[in-house]
């Protein structure tokens, strides 16, 4: 599902306009980005948590020179799947969608 799709579905559910919808998923994604890049982990219950791992730099290689290149270190974001949500993928019950 895009973006553009998930906010198609939250109009069409809730009975909004779709100008309001993107207003809605724009903030809610404004507001965890703002949230992660303070460091802090976002748990939606029944769903997963999203955090940011930090990894430290490390010497690579490059594949094509063999040259070794200085990887900086660097703060990534982390998605573990809730125990509901894989139960679901897995054969568990169904519910509809919003």
């Amino acid at each position: 599902m895009t973006k553009a799709e998930l906010v198609e579905r939250l109009a069409e559910k809730k009975r909004m306009n779709g100008q309001h919808a993107k207003f809605v998923v724009d903030a809610i994604f404004a507001c965890m980005e703002q949230s992660m890049r303070r460091g802090e982990r976002i748990e939606i219950r029944g769903f997963g948590t999203f955090q940011v791992r930090s990894y430290k730099g490390y010497e690579g290689r490059n594949p094509q020179t063999g040259k070794t290149i200085a990887v900086p270190p660097k703060r990534l974001p982390f998605f573990k799947v809730g125990k509901n949500l894989a139960a679901k993928m897995n054969g568990g019950q169904r519910k509809g969608c919003v």
